[in-house]
């Protein structure tokens, strides 16, 4: 009998136990674990929203913040997403990666659902940020060796005149030393990535 009573009380601990891990798992990662909207806490091509995106997937996360889902991720829909990850315990960095949509309850987001302008970039080069990281500026590859929008190496980011992590570099910057690149060395540099971008 007590050998039943302990299997008992051991099922019925596993569900508390689960959703500990589950629970911290959200918590340490949210678009990556070490950034805001990284590759390794879920698919290596994950969409991650951020200000200045619009569409279906922005108006999911609105409705879920209890906000008017006019599908602009403006200002105030930022800042509410920086609130909420404060609450979870999560980066406030008001950006929307794996972790943070988990914590929404949200499915994961399409690419046909989210609408980005990238004002005076080549479409090669917008093709190219969405083949290596998703458009994510933050991204990290899993063995960290590739970092940013277009997934730079320190050396490439060293020898284009970039300073410090190219993951921490504005997306503005990360844009203007891509276009140098690109209009250096053409699609390249990118691998399977330029070569299907130039293909498409």
């Amino acid at each position: 009998m007590r050998h039943k009573a302990v299997a008992i009380a051991l099922s019925l601990a596993a569900p508390t136990v689960c959703a500990l891990a589950v629970d911290a798992g959200i918590a340490a990662a949210d678009g990556g674990g070490t950034t805001s909207g990284g590759l390794s806490a879920g698919s290596p091509h994950e969409v991650v929203l951020r200000r200045g995106d619009r569409g279906p997937a922005v108006k999911r996360v609105q409705r879920k913040l209890h906000r008017e889902a006019d599908g602009l991720f403006g200002r105030a829909t930022e800042r509410a997403v920086r609130g909420f990850q404060r609450r979870k315990g999560l980066e406030p960095d008001g950006v929307v990666g794996p972790g943070t949509r988990r914590a929404l309850h949200l499915r994961p987001f399409s690419r046909a659902s989210v609408y980005r302008r990238r004002i005076g970039l080549p479409r090669v080069l917008r093709l190219i940020a969405e083949c290596e990281s998703g458009g994510d500026p933050h991204a990290l590859s899993r063995d960290g060796r590739y970092r940013g929008k277009y997934q730079f190496t320190r050396a490439t980011w060293e020898r284009l005149g970039g300073e410090g992590d190219p993951d921490s570099a504005s997306e503005r910057l990360q844009d203007k030393l891509a276009l140098k690149l690109y209009r250096a060395e053409g699609v390249s540099p990118w691998g399977a990535c330029g070569r299907s971008a130039s293909g498409a």
